[in-house]
């Protein structure tokens, strides 16, 4: 039978009821002709509980103990979502990261899948019976339990679905597809019935919570679509898949609170290599990168950046003065197909912002997307104003 993988965020089994309704759902599936594997996160809040949780045994854990520590809320849903299919006469089996056959390399809190070898997975599809897959987590060549950060679940679900050949990969969360804006910030935000890759990886890095950034990426190299739907409403969701062309235009507005701005004073060539170095051998990934005068400026997205207070003081062992730090900041992008073709949109950004009298402390542009450093308290104002004056403009 055809094979379908299916993704259901912590909003779609944050409770015992709608864990219930989920199986249902995948029942349904199943007993229409389809051999099913889901992935699932962890119940509701339970990653930001036990991240939580752990801050007050200490401010800077181990990564490697915290990746024992996270994986336990994806453990917790896969059971019980088994059960419950169980109890509908559905016969349903659960299985670990390491189970099913995601390995990753040995980055704690931010691995990399390098392979999956799902011959588990296929041996219990064969049988008759559905899959579930913790998600965010797998385990590294040294036998250690690793996390893929945050939204990792999409990454998962969508390597399974390329290693099984599936005919489909569905992440189902509480909104029913990807939306021009955040519908909860900008109301009159519209459903975008597909999305290239490209553009969507770019709204993830951007801000945007509906996919994560990796799991897109994972997609484009394999060719597999992406149909983003809701877990609670009927209806299509949104396709993402190859860029079919198209004229040159704005797709969404996105954006980021949990950042810092770092800036590297008098920078050259081998000093910013050896910044870049430190944060790769710490997992933090820099967004964009602006060269102002002697200096160079990088954003910090700080949502897999564990044990903030180290970070800071590493850095400034490292480089001293040489380094700045600005926090209370955000971002505010802007994605779509020849976005920065010529200079239209961006002043027409910068004017926008600044006719709210939010000052722009950073500009970055790139051939899909166009960024604003501006005030963390005025990032949901600044979206909709871009969201009006690009999108709906």
């Amino acid at each position: 039978m055809p094979i379908v993988v299916q993704k259901y965020g912590g909003s779609s089994v944050a409770d015992p009821a709608k864990i219930k309704a989920v199986a249902q759902k995948i029942a349904d599936r199943r007993r229409a002709g389809y051999d099913v594997c889901v992935v699932v996160s962890a119940m509701g809040d339970t990653t930001d509980e036990l991240l939580t949780l752990s801050k007050k045994v200490t401010e800077n854990p181990q990564k490697r103990e915290l990746d024992m520590l996270l994986t336990a809320g994806e453990r917790i849903s896969m059971a019980l979502l088994s059960m419950a299919l169980n109890d509908l006469g559905v016969a349903a089996i659960s299985f670990t990261g390491s189970q099913s056959g995601i390995i990753t390399n040995d980055s704690h809190t931010h691995a990399q899948i390098v392979e999956v070898r799902p011959y588990r997975v296929r041996d219990e599809l064969e049988l008759g019976k559905v899959v579930i897959v913790a998600g965010y987590q797998g385990v590294s060549y040294k036998r250690e339990i690793t996390t893929l950060g945050r939204g990792g679940s999409d990454t998962t679900a969508v390597a399974m679905a390329a290693a099984l050949g599936a005919e489909s990969c569905e992440i189902y969360s509480d909104v029913d597809g990807v939306f021009s804006a955040d519908p909860r910030v900008v109301p009159q935000a519209k459903k975008l019935k597909e999305i290239a890759y490209e553009e969507m990886q770019e709204l993830a890095e951007a801000g945007a919570k509906v996919l994560n950034a990796q799991a897109v990426e994972f997609a484009r190299k394999a060719g597999i679509a992406i149909d983003a739907l809701s877990t609670f409403k009927a209806g299509e969701g949104t396709r993402v898949q190859a860029a079919a062309g198209g004229a040159r235009r704005v797709t969404g507005i996105a954006g980021e609170k949990e950042m810092v701005a770092l800036t590297l004073r008098d920078a050259t060539p081998a000093s910013l290599s050896e910044l870049c170095e430190f944060l790769d051998a710490r997992g933090v990934a820099g967004q964009q990168l602006a060269l102002a005068g002697a200096g160079a400026t990088m954003g910090l997205p700080l949502e897999n950046v564990h044990g903030y207070g180290a970070f800071k003081e590493a850095l400034q062992q490292r480089f001293g003065e040489r380094v700045a730090l600005r926090e209370g900041v955000g971002t505010v992008s802007a994605v779509g197909v020849g976005i920065n073709a010529d200079h239209a949109h961006l002043r027409r950004a910068i004017s926008a912002i600044e006719s709210l009298g939010v000052p722009v402390l950073g500009v970055h542009s790139s051939p899909l997307k166009l960024s604003l450093l501006v005030p963390v308290e005025n990032v949901p104002e600044c979206v909709r104003r871009l969201h009006e004056a690009l999108v709906e403009g």
